[in-house]
């Protein structure tokens, strides 16, 4: 059974276990801002791999699951799974609009089920226990409110066997964390500058959540601690730009 959640109050702006109110707010609205151009800016700035990552995270999906994308952002990840009944959560009505006017036209041009979209926050989910095979995170995560709360909520919902998969910005022990902050700081911004025509785009503000989240190595810590079983955590290859997750739900 998962550990209970942290009841205490959050400390202010952001740290590697979450995100106050303010600045949560303040990460909603310039995520929304990015709906314009979200693929191509992060087609650019990660070499094009992001479409790779997401074929190789979206095999853990398979025929007839019951799947849930947490943070289904515009929908660029859940367009291309198949062969699944989905569920499509995000905390922006204005992401969840784009995401279902992608994703529903190609379910229904092959004959599946319709996606369900439901708008809410990773630590409150209105699902009930037991509920999903696969639960999705596809640089999600680390938008979090408070990332224990949210992988509790995500361990409830899951049903026993089932397995929770995390793609996120790929941050490893130093010097590999400052690369990622240097190309933070240099490259995306300037690509995002040049493919918003915006010297405030918000990519600006965005670079914080890098910033501040912490490495694969302390997320796995906190999935064993919630109670995961059979956690593992890596770098993604090429350029370990990405970092994956996974861990299972007991079957008892």
């Amino acid at each position: 059974m998962p550990k209970s959640g942290n009841q205490k109050s959050r400390p202010d702006g952001i740290d590697p276990d979450g995100i106050d109110d303010a600045e949560w707010d303040e990460l909603l609205k310039n995520l929304e801002a990015t709906i314009p151009v979200y693929d191509k800016v992060n087609k650019y700035v990660t070499l094009g791999q992001d479409s790779r990552w997401r074929k190789h995270v979206a095999k853990y999906a398979q025929n007839g699951m019951k799947v849930l994308e947490v943070g289904c952002g515009p929908g660029t990840f859940s367009e291309t799974l198949r062969g699944v009944e989905l569920t499509c959560l995000d905390p922006s009505p204005e992401m969840l609009t784009v995401a279902e006017g992608r994703i529903n036209p190609i379910r229904d041009q092959n004959g599946e089920n319709s996606a369900v979209f439901v708008e809410a926050v990773a630590e409150e989910m209105p699902f009930s226990n037991d509920s999903f095979d696969r639960v999705f995170c596809l640089f999600s995560f680390r938008d979090f409110k408070d990332k224990e709360r949210g992988l509790e909520e995500i361990y409830r919902v899951l049903k026993p066997g089932g397995k929770l998969v995390i793609c996120d910005a790929g941050k490893g022990r130093f010097p590999h964390g400052l690369l990622g902050r240097i190309w933070m700081s240099t490259v995306v911004q300037l690509v995002a500058r040049i493919v918003t025509k915006d010297p405030n785009h918000p990519w600006k503000w965005l670079a914080k959540t890098y910033v501040h989240f912490g490495t694969v190595p302390y997320y796995r810590k906190m999935m064993n601690k919630v109670g995961f079983e059979q956690v593992k955590g890596r770098l993604l290859l090429p350029f370990f730009m990405a970092g994956k997750l996974t861990g299972n739900k007991p079957l008892n």
